[in-house]
């Protein structure tokens, strides 16, 4: 089983709600009649608008939507790849190793439902200062248990970029989702778990930088919270 991911754009005459539901009413259904097995699409929309104070953009212009599609090889993507192209006004696809150390507790929402929240989706790449090897032990030897540990996650997914699938993709090295609570939309206390504990806020929130800045350049990154729509 490989999982693939494609970053979207759409045209600037669409709104944000228009192209959510071309994905979901007009892509989704042609996608679930081809060779995959999982399928989720994580789209910017109205309902996490006011989460915008949390987004960092590296590399404009911002994408619109993510596609995760799990299938049993790569060898079947052309299908998916041609519908996609059909749909959306750019793409870029990547292949990854997914590794999910806080399984997403979103087994109650119907299929085609929005999972509750947001699901922060960020776009990493490794600095230049630390070589593969110490860059994951940073993020998944210690900085995995600070991440879950200091926000209010409930469910959090490391995805490395094997290799990109498209030529002209932009450069990364890894995708993370991380789904939060719909307090946290609004309030940055619930981002971090601490409401009514306003020290306990601060602590966390200094915790979590100082760990990000370990392995993350904050200046080469981009993160955008979107809506979680799981479709299989």
């Amino acid at each position: 089983m490989e999982k693939l991911i494609y970053a979207v754009w759409k045209t600037d005459a669409e709104s944000n709600e228009h192209f959510r539901d071309k994905l979901l009413q007009a892509l989704a259904p042609k996608l679930l009649q081809c060779q995959l097995s999982r399928l989720k699409i994580c789209v910017v929309d109205e309902h996490v608008d006011q989460a915008a104070p949390y987004r960092i953009e590296s590399s404009p212009p911002a994408l619109s939507a993510a596609i995760m599609i799990w299938t049993d090889s790569t060898v079947f993507r052309k299908p998916l790849e041609d519908l996609i192209t059909a749909h959306v006004a750019r793409y870029a696809g990547y292949l990854v190793t997914e590794s999910e150390p806080l399984v997403s507790d979103s087994c109650g929402v119907p299929l085609g439902s929005k999972t509750p929240g947001m699901n922060q989706v960020v776009f990493l790449r490794r600095p230049s200062r630390l070589p593969v090897e110490q860059w994951l032990e940073i993020w998944q030897g210690s900085h995995t248990a600070v991440a879950i540990d200091t926000q209010s996650t409930f469910g959090y997914r490391q995805n490395i970029i094997t290799r990109a699938l498209t030529d002209d993709a932009p450069v990364y090295d890894a995708i993370v989702e991380e789904n939060f609570p719909p307090e946290a939309i609004t309030s940055r206390a619930a981002f971090y778990d601490a409401v009514g504990n306003e020290d306990l806020y601060q602590a966390r929130e200094k915790a979590m930088i100082e760990s990000c800045m370990r392995f993350i350049d904050f200046d080469k990154m981009d993160c955008i919270p979107m809506s979680e729509y799981i479709l299989r």
